[in-house]
């Protein structure tokens, strides 16, 4: 099966492309031996099968990051290549153009966003641009899909330009000058409003507020669906249907024993608990199916949503002035805002970064001042009935905690923080079909890789309280506890159910009693003191074990002092 790699600077709508040209079965992993993501899927094209891999977006073929390494090699395994370029930025675009072709590739351009072209007033004359690149081109609006299916017709007649010889860095410039001034006309117009808005959420007075509506509208959206998936759906399966069978089923040939509480722990069928029975089969698989993944749907949709709109460049702009002084750059709002939603995929997000410094810094970042969607939920539920204020008090301590660490790490973790080089597109209206694909592949994602984590974790944390080591755990650490910290012995159980879940951990908070001042205090020090089991192991993978380990260090330390710094605090409140 021949293989075509579908080239393209960032935001030149390849992903709309790769949609239109592939079906529903397509896989996004990582490149071997890297963690740049990639998409692949397969193609009938004139009664051919062709493997399609979109390649990361890269602005040249000179890498200075692992992505545009991963583009470069990816060139070379290809047959052919579909080079997606904006035609609304022409000018911008032809120098990787220029560099594809050097390489002597059999080539076809796909010409896309040509509809914007007449919106902004741009005449480009396509023949005359054929004819000086010596390879197929083909206008498109891979949104409506005007032009695709002459895209593949074509396919056939991509080919090694003859007209472009390998150049070096000034003689590609010039050539795209001289190439554009040939080819290209602009025309005086006025901005139209969707131009005068795009300036509004960019500039810090006006963008600001519009950010903080955009993203709590999200969250309040991501919110309520999730919850009417959970309660209409996912419960009733698991509960009515799933639960019942699944007893049945073990205690048919285990009615008891270690092997019934490995599996299903201690659910029977008149009484079924998922969420702290620690069976591999119940909270195992209720936990990211019925718990977790109806946030990360909804959540996946939402970003994919604001990303094909063109509002997260423009947000990553927004706030790149601010997360450049904490040796990130604007990229790492992506994760963040993931991790939210769930620290599984923000964990996996800080493969955007190109730095092994920033991956290490955005991870622990969000690891440690980063709450759950779920999480963030049982917070507002337990600390709401006593006031607003001890919810300000929590997240306005995470705030200042992400600055402190952030600034903490930036001076002592080695390694480099390169500037943002962010291409922002114009506001655009999103595909349906391809906004449900990237949402769909993304959560399929988060399943194929955080599934078998939470099992894992589930079964380990079984194992513990099996075993008693848990008892002994909660008889060396209650003094801590109830010393330093000021919070009651039993505490510690939910210490420790947070290694698993922190909204259960936070949930067994409710029956201790405790005061607004000490939920406030365990609120954090839950936040802060150690990722779910889920997050960890997907942390561990994607820094390492020396890197997991300096990380988890120091959520340990920042838990243990920002903990007792708040009983300082709150005592006279």
């Amino acid at each position: 099966m021949k293989k075509i790699s579908l080239m393209g600077c960032p935001n030149v709508g390849k992903s709309v492309v790769f949609s239109r040209l592939t079906g529903v079965s397509v896989i996004s992993s990582n490149y071997p031996g890297t963690t740049v993501d990639f998409t692949k899927g397969t193609t009938a094209i004139g009664g051919k099968k062709f493997e399609l891999i979109d390649v990361p977006g890269t602005y040249s073929l000179e890498p200075t990051s692992k992505a545009e390494e991963v583009a470069q090699t990816m060139l070379q395994e290809g047959d052919i290549v579909i080079d997606v370029i904006d035609a609304t930025h022409l000018e911008r675009n032809l120098y990787l153009t220029l560099e594809i072709l050097g390489r002597k590739k059999p080539t076809i351009v796909a010409l896309n966003l040509w509809d914007e072209t007449k919106h902004v007033g741009i005449d480009i004359d396509v023949d005359k641009l054929e004819k000086l690149l010596d390879v197929p081109i083909v206008p498109t609006c891979a949104i409506t899909g005007e032009g695709i299916k002459e895209l593949t017709s074509k396919l056939r007649d991509a080919r090694q330009s003859k007209a472009i010889e390998p150049m070096s860095e000034e003689e590609r410039w010039l050539k795209v000058g001289e190439i554009v001034s040939e080819v290209q006309v602009v025309h005086h117009r006025h901005h139209t409003i969707w131009e005068r808005i795009a300036d509004t959420t960019v500039k810090p007075v006006t963008g600001i507020p519009i950010a903080i509506l955009v993203i709590l509208l999200t969250f309040l959206f991501i919110i309520g669906i999730g919850n009417l998936i959970i309660e209409y759906l996912m419960d009733p399966i698991f509960y009515n249907y799933y639960g019942p069978w699944i007893v049945g089923v073990v205690n048919s040939f285990s009615p008891d024993g270690l092997l019934h509480d490995i599996l299903i722990g201690k659910s029977t069928i008149e009484s079924l608990e998922f969420t702290q029975s620690l069976g591999l089969l119940t909270t195992g698989l209720y936990v990211p199916f019925s718990m977790v993944l109806p946030f990360v749907i909804t959540f996946y949709f939402m970003l994919s949503l604001l990303e094909d709109v063109g509002y997260l460049p423009r947000l990553a702009v927004l706030v790149d002035t601010g997360l450049h002084k904490l040796g990130l750059h604007g990229s790492a709002i992506v994760p963040t805002i993931l991790g939210f939603g769930c620290n599984v995929p923000g964990t996996l997000a800080t493969r955007v970064l190109e730095t092994e410094k920033q991956r290490f810094m955005a991870a622990t970042l969000m690891a440690i001042t980063v709450p759950c969607m779920a999480q963030s939920a049982m917070i507002f539920g337990i600390l709401g009935r006593y006031g607003v204020k001890w919810i300000f008090i929590v997240y306005s301590t995470l705030f200042v905690l992400y600055i402190i660490i952030g600034l903490f790490l930036k001076k002592i973790v080695r390694g480099e923080s390169p500037e943002l080089l962010l291409e922002v597109p114009p506001y655009r209206k999103p595909d349906p079909s391809t906004l449900l694909k990237k949402t769909w592949t993304k959560a399929y994602g988060f399943l194929a890789e955080a599934v078998p984590f939470v099992i894992l974790g589930v079964f380990i944390v079984n194992l513990l309280y099996v075993s008693g080591v848990i008892s002994v755990l909660s008889t060396v650490f209650s003094p801590v506890l109830t010393t330093l910290l000021g919070l009651p012995e039993g505490a510690i159980v939910a210490l420790i159910m947070g290694f698993l879940r922190k909204d259960i951990a936070i949930g067994m908070l409710l029956p201790l009693g405790m005061s607004p001042q000490q939920l406030t205090i365990a609120c954090i020090i839950l936040t802060t003191y150690f990722p779910c089991i889920a997050s960890f192991i997907v942390l561990l993978r994607e820094l390492g074990i020396r890197d997991m380990l300096k990380a988890a260090g120091l959520m340990i330390t920042v838990s243990l002092t920002v903990g007792i710094i708040m009983r300082l605090i709150l005592i006279g409140i």
